[in-house]
């Protein structure tokens, strides 16, 4: 019944760091994708857009750096967090990295365990559900930790799916999702549903939101999708 796994880009040129990485964060329970250089970092991030980036500074071709500036310029890519990692322990690197746009700034050599706790504090920013947090919006509340859900103190039983629909809109109130990525962030990328599957949870979902009185929440944006509020 949980949000679908967190997905974390990893952009590391060294292979065995790389696959290290890998190993340790997909044994976290995280989905990862990997990348070498920064130009195969910026087509990954274009065709399934990550959660949180694990990003090192010194990287062929296009480095760590540009790849981070060119992703915080871009409306769609701005908010997703960016952890450096970099060999380079002077402050005014560390300043330079972050000015640059760096949510966090790690230096080489590392420890695992640490840079596994930064990367589950961006995720805390971006998708509380998926770290166990409450989370509110207006008289709802949704507990990720327990499953539970509630509308004026009144509990709502929910099915899997309607409640990470539910966790989904309620980490971004406002913010409007295509079908598209409803399906991606709550079915999975790997799974094919119709989009229609997903009209139909709607449906769901505010038939229960709304069992008690009190109007429905989830708003339909024509031509464009669905939003909280």
């Amino acid at each position: 019944m949980s949000p679908a796994q967190p997905h974390v880009l990893i952009v590391e040129d060294e292979m065995a760091q790389r696959e290290m990485l890998g190993y340790n964060l997909e044994a976290e329970g995280f989905r990862t994708s990997k990348a070498e250089d920064g130009e195969q970092a910026l087509a990954l991030v274009e065709e399934d857009t990550p959660d949180v980036i694990v990003l090192d500074w010194m990287l062929p071709n296009l480095s760590g750096i540009e790849v981070c500036r060119q992703l915080k310029t871009r409306p769609e890519t701005r908010g997703v967090p960016i952890i450096m990692l970099s060999a380079k322990s002077e402050e005014v690197d560390k300043v330079r990295g972050l000015e640059t746009g760096a949510d966090d700034y790690v230096v080489k050599p590392y420890s695992v365990s640490e840079l596994m706790a930064r990367v589950r504090t961006q995720l805390r920013r971006v998708r509380p559900s998926t770290v166990g947090q409450v989370l509110t919006y207006e008289d709802i509340v949704l507990d990720s930790e327990t499953y539970r859900v509630s509308r004026g103190d009144k509990p709502l039983k929910l099915g899997p799916t309607e409640f990470r629909l539910l966790s989904t809109f309620m980490e971004k109130p406002g913010r409007v999702w295509s079908r598209e990525q409803l399906l991606d962030r709550v079915w999975g990328r790997d799974i094919y549903v119709d989009t229609r599957t997903v009209d139909v949870h709607i449906g769901r979902l505010r038939k229960v939101l709304t069992q008690h009185g009190g109007s429905d929440p989830v708003r339909t944006v024509r031509g464009a999708g669905y939003a909280l509020g």
